[in-house]
């Protein structure tokens, strides 16, 4: 895809955009706890869009003076043992992932039991008892995704539609 804004073929729309937002994510950890030196990033290793989150992560983490402590899970099996290797961070940071989202009251407990501040990429997270989220706003974008499946059934061209990128947040 060349770019966004002209994606040309049959592909077109609407991004979550979890790689842009993650620096967002880091700074608001950070307004919550000034003295936030070291993060622990909960990562989806199955999730292809997580190597992606986890660089702007990265590259956020470096501007903000940060050490982060990726931690790869590949299930929920995988989590008391995640939640057991972050001991000593001062915050938790998960990265998008359907996983994540599915298991919220798991994972929003075990933030909790260990006491670290958390941030997550939707608001069902916080709904579920999480702390803090920053991201697309989920209901917004299948609405978003609906009228271009209906300019498509109407003739338009996806190649011919940008992909949107998201409005709210």
């Amino acid at each position: 895809m060349p770019s966004l804004g002209r994606p040309l073929g049959n592909v077109t729309g609407v991004a979550l955009n979890p790689a842009d937002l993650v620096g967002k994510r880091l700074e608001l950890l950070r307004e919550l706890v000034p003295t936030l030196r070291q993060v622990a990033v909960l990562r989806d290793q199955v999730n292809p869009t997580n190597p992606a989150q986890l660089e702007g992560t990265e590259v956020a983490a470096r501007t903000l003076g940060m050490r982060l402590e990726p931690v790869p899970v590949r299930g929920p099996n995988d989590f008391d043992a995640a939640f057991k290797a972050v001991r000593g961070a001062d915050g938790l940071l998960l990265l998008d992932s359907s996983l994540f989202t599915t298991h919220r009251a798991r994972l929003v407990g075990l933030a909790a039991a260990s006491r670290l501040p958390a941030i997550y990429g939707y608001r069902e997270m916080v709904e579920a008892g999480g702390l803090i989220s920053y991201g697309a706003n989920i209901p917004d974008t299948y609405r978003r995704a609906a009228t271009y499946v209906a300019k498509i059934l109407k003739g338009a061209k996806p190649a011919d539609l940008p992909v949107e990128q998201p409005t709210t947040l």
